[in-house]
């Protein structure tokens, strides 16, 4: 039985160090952010993106709700990088954002994700999204991890 059916979780050949995190359903919202980018480092996570121009606003920025969505997809690859989550039935509960910045189409932006406090259910994440020295927004959340499967008794 494959671990992560939804997802694969293997390493980049084209970016040594760093793990592609990507639906294996490419019909999926995740797979309108292209690429996703993982590694760990100095105890934090970091989520990579390459924003295109489907991902721009009319300014050819990053439209916020792109960077919305790779904020939240940036919790899911970043609990999956500490180890914490593998993938399916986990949810968000909450997420806050600021925005700060604004960023280039076509260069790499980043998620930094720091895991604050994990309990039973509930992990705690923040991190800052960075383009290069350039913050670009700041945000929060908390994912609730899914119930385990329920045994036949």
């Amino acid at each position: 039985m494959n671990a992560e059916p939804h997802f694969t979780f293997t390493d980049d050949p084209d970016h040594p160090g760093w793990k592609r995190w990507e639906p294996r359903d490419p019909t999926r919202f995740n797979a309108f952010l292209g690429p996703i980018l993982t590694r760990v480092e100095d105890g934090k996570a970091l989520v990579r993106m390459v924003p295109a121009r489907e991902h721009s606003n009319l300014r050819d920025s990053t439209h916020g709700g792109a960077l919305l969505g790779f904020m939240d997809v940036a919790l899911f690859a970043a609990a999956r990088s500490f180890g914490v989550l593998s993938a399916g039935g986990a949810v968000t509960l909450d997420l806050s954002a600021q925005f700060i910045g604004t960023s280039m189409i076509g260069q790499p932006i980043v998620a930094e994700v720091e895991l604050l406090r994990e309990t039973g259910r509930m992990l705690f994440m923040r991190g800052l999204v960075k383009q290069e020295a350039n913050v670009l927004a700041s945000f929060s959340g908390t994912v609730r991890k899914s119930s385990p499967p329920k045994s036949d008794t």
